[in-house]
């Protein structure tokens, strides 16, 4: 692995929010999905949260770059989603025009928050609303009354990304990820090829060295080398 690109991922990685997610509930347009995985790469999202429409189970149609950085859960029901990220101390927002809706900047961000976001045809979901704890909207001025859902994530996420910034959430020497993880993905997006291969023998990824090189004794390459 390149040192320069190590060092790169390294950064990223510590500067993760665990505690910051999207929900995607029901979106169906592979090009607002992947805008969305997108967006949530740049502001630093380690995983987004989905209930896929039944006859979308997969990612396969997104752009594999920034999917690449961020992982997604996909979940059964926006009831099971929701029970696990308020599981994890988030407060749950949903996007959704209501009497009882504030303006999207006046959300305390610095804060674990999971952000629902509707299907493109009719939005959020009755359940959602009822089961999340505050409704959020982009105030318009124009004729239209909502934005497209990932010209929405990404006006949001920067949001949450400025209080983060501003509260110094960003400048972390150590991640808020599991090391565990940190491990995986380092291994997989630094060395992609042998990565596959031990992924598919079944064979536990070994340590790297500080300059990301593998640490690996002669069984495990001796494993690696069979057909």
């Amino acid at each position: 692995m390149n040192l320069e690109r190590y060092h790169r991922i390294q950064e990223v990685l510590k500067a993760r929010q665990a505690d910051l997610t999207l929900c995607l509930e029901e979106v169906h347009k592979p090009n607002n999905v992947s805008a969305v995985i997108r967006t949530a790469d740049a502001t630093g999202i380690h995983k987004i949260h989905a209930v896929w429409p039944h006859q979308m189970r997969t990612l396969s149609h997104t752009s594999a770059g920034a999917r690449n950085w961020v992982e997604v859960e996909t979940h059964g029901s926006i009831e099971t989603a929701i029970t696990e990220l308020k599981s994890q101390g988030m407060q749950v927002l949903v996007t959704n025009l209501s009497d009882t809706a504030v303006d999207f900047r006046d959300i305390d961000y610095t804060k674990p928050t999971a952000i629902i976001l509707g299907s493109e045809k009719v939005g959020a979901s009755e359940q959602a609303k009822q089961l999340a704890d505050q409704d959020i909207i982009v105030p318009m001025v124009g004729m239209v009354q909502s934005l497209n859902v990932s010209v929405a994530s990404a006006v949001i996420l920067y949001e949450a990304q400025r209080q983060r910034a501003a509260a110094g959430m960003y400048d972390n020497d150590i991640s808020s990820i599991p090391q565990e993880t940190i491990h995986r993905l380092l291994f997989e997006r630094g060395h992609p090829v042998l990565a596959k291969v031990a992924k598919r023998k079944k064979l536990p990824y070994p340590e790297l060295d500080d300059q990301g090189q593998i640490i690996a004794d002669e069984a495990w390459w001796a494993e690696m080398q069979k057909r």
